[in-house]
Order: C-alpha cells, then sequence, then structure tokens
C-alpha cells in the first residue's frame, strides 16, 4: 500500500494549512458515519480522508465570514 504525500495533495488544496484543516473535517466526517468515497482497504480514517484528498474527490469550501 502506497502512502499518500503531502505533493500528492497539493495539487488539489492551495496550502498546508488548508490540507490538514480538510483532512481533519473529513475524517471526523468518517468517524461519525460519513461513507468513504474511495475503497477504505482496512485503513484508518486519517488515511482515507487523505487518499480522497490526493484523488481529487474532496474539495475545500471556506465559510465566509459576515461582517
Amino acid at each position: 500500500m502506497a502512502r499518500v504525500t503531502v505533493e500528492d495533495c497539493l495539487s488539489y488544496v492551495e496550502n498546508r494549512f488548508a490540507l490538514v484543516h480538510l483532512a481533519a473535517k473529513r475524517t471526523r466526517q468518517i468517524l461519525k458515519g460519513s461513507r468513504p468515497l474511495i475503497d477504505p482497504r482496512g485503513e484508518k480514517p486519517t488515511g482515507v480522508s487523505l487518499r480522497e484528498i490526493a484523488a481529487g474527490q474532496i474539495e475545500l469550501e471556506w465559510e465566509k465570514e459576515e461582517e
């Protein structure tokens, strides 16, 4: 099983901060029962979320602050 690198994910996310934010958010969704968008292959939820990001399955939508 090949590892997912930060460089694999950065082509879909604008920076490392956004990557950490997106991976943590998706991991929490998976832990709460959301179905993985890829075959989990027995991986932990964090690995699954990073693989989803590297595959281009997940996008980050920033919440706009109201003035």
